[in-house]
């Protein structure tokens, strides 16, 4: 008999805080962006103690954020029009964007050392230096497109296009590649790195996973609960694939096969499941948007 995995729920303080990405950092804290309360927010996985910083910027919207090569986490403004900075210590710096209305959203380290992110609004990719040098790339994506979340692999960046229904592979000299995905309107949204080397990432519309191989081969496969809007996925210490379904309110686990072993209730209903990393020990911790906790996954010891 499988043993489901135990489900913990944790407050953030701030009321109406919105937990959108989540990240881990080697002091083993989890970071994230607090999009409705304009907040980056630290939690102990140990302790269950929340630490939360004020951005300059009211009404900044933070979605995405990365430990950078600096020790940094690095985020993005999305309303602001903005990418920040901050110390472990809580000091925070923002870099303006040439547009402020490109909207930038998610991000991820390049394998150049820089911080790459989407401008979903703009079409367009950028990176930054960690001292705040920033380039822009627009040419060979398609109109429309919304480029939304970034991996890096095999010496390039990677990036989901929400509304072009493509993954787009994006040399450091800004070349890019649009490789379409077999499934119309799947909306392709989180993506994650396997160690077998294929990219994993969320159909949102198609209510699916995908994964992409090193030569840009596409395979799917669905999910059962349907519409169960996908929202993130991430890789298990044993390579499992653990994702979010966010009107469904369950976490979803599945072989790096592409056979689905459950779908586990959370037990707050509508929370708005949204971003699930790998945590310290064997956890997975998800961030949920709508109730504004942050949630903890202990999965089975066969897990």
């Amino acid at each position: 008999m499988s043993i489901d995995p135990k489900i913990l729920m944790h407050r953030i303080p701030s009321p109406d805080s919105k937990p959108y990405i989540v990240t881990p950092s080697r002091s083993g804290h989890l970071w994230f962006c607090e999009n409705g309360a304009s907040k980056i927010g630290r939690f102990d996985p140990d302790t269950k103690a929340f630490v939360e910083f004020d951005l300059p910027t009211p009404n900044c919207e933070p979605i995405g954020i990365i430990e950078g090569p600096d020790g940094n986490l690095w985020f993005t403004e999305h309303a602001a029009g903005k990418i920040g900075a901050i110390t472990p210590a809580g000091e925070v710096t923002e870099f303006d964007l040439p547009d402020p209305k490109c909207g930038p959203n998610g991000i991820d380290v390049g394998p150049d050392g820089n911080i790459w992110f989407s401008e979903t609004r703009a079409d367009r990719v950028a990176c930054i230096t960690t001292t705040g040098r920033i380039t822009e790339f627009s040419s060979g994506f398609s109109r429309g497109c919304g480029p939304l979340a970034p991996v890096a692999r095999d010496g390039a960046m990677w990036f989901s296009e929400a509304h072009g229904n493509r993954i787009a592979r994006v040399e450091l000299d800004g070349t890019v590649t649009e490789i379409p995905i077999p499934s119309p309107d799947s909306q392709p949204r989180a993506m994650t790195r396997h160690p077998d080397g294929h990219i994993w990432f969320v159909q949102t519309g198609a209510n699916a996973l995908g994964c992409i191989d090193a030569d840009g081969r596409i395979k799917e496969f669905k999910v059962p609960t349907p519409n169960a809007s996908l929202r993130s996925v991430t890789v298990s210490a044993i390579g499992e694939l653990w994702f979010t379904e966010n009107a469904a309110n369950k976490i979803g686990r599945m072989t790096a096969a592409g056979d689905v072993i459950g779908e586990y209730s959370i037990p707050l209903p509508n929370c708005g499941a949204r971003c699930i990393v790998a945590g310290p020990g064997g956890r997975l911790f998800f961030s949920a948007y709508d109730s504004g906790h942050i949630g903890e996954i202990i999965p089975p010891p066969s897990a």
